[in-house]
């Protein structure tokens, strides 16, 4: 699953969290310093995915022409591109590969800030933050579903995209994610 700018807060936290519980980290400073630099090169990546799809959709646009010319799939071209560009843009298109790397300069960059300490593998640690990037992808979904439920059961209807749906379902959300351990 791709992630998405709004996703970075609560993956950071649910790596902090997960961190914290393994019994073999111990976290220097507490929660917060690694959930912010978690989500520091969070939102870096997924800032690097979004520059590769403008600089796809503007290689489209400029093609749009010759693709009707020659009926070409849109999407299909999309993903090709994409592909040939990824390199430049130094993104990683499979997403276990991808979430690996994150994970690892994730590890590389609290270590750096001396924000955890562990006698154990680095590869053990790794995969704690790779495995809490994976359940919260997971877990969003289903997270998700529960809060567009019980605001449909709301009592007086809400509008989505009003900004009074868009602040009951994040204090909703963030309740649910409360409840499975996401954040604290």
């Amino acid at each position: 699953m791709k992630v998405r700018l709004p996703h970075a807060p609560y993956i950071a936290s649910k790596i902090a969290i997960d961190l914290l519980n393994c019994g073999f980290v111990t976290l220097q400073k507490g929660l917060e310093p690694v959930s912010e630099n978690a989500k520091v090169l969070i939102i870096e990546e997924i800032n690097k995915e979004v520059a590769l799809e403008q600089r796809v959709s503007e290689v489209l646009d400029e093609n749009n022409d010759e693709m009707e010319f020659m009926q070409i799939d849109r999407r299909n071209m999309f993903w090709l591109i994409k592909k040939k560009l990824a390199k430049d843009y130094k993104v990683i298109l499979s997403f276990e590969e991808r979430y690996s790397d994150l994970s690892h300069r994730i590890l590389s960059k609290l270590q750096k800030e001396s924000l955890v300490k562990y006698q154990v593998s680095e590869n053990r640690v790794k995969n704690i933050i790779y495995n809490a990037i994976e359940d919260y992808l997971k877990t969003y979904e289903k997270a998700q579903d529960v809060v567009l439920e019980r605001i449909d059961n709301y009592k007086r209807k809400l509008t989505p995209g009003t900004e009074e749906y868009d602040l009951v379902f994040e204090r909703l959300y963030e309740e649910e994610l409360r409840k499975r351990g996401m954040i604290k």
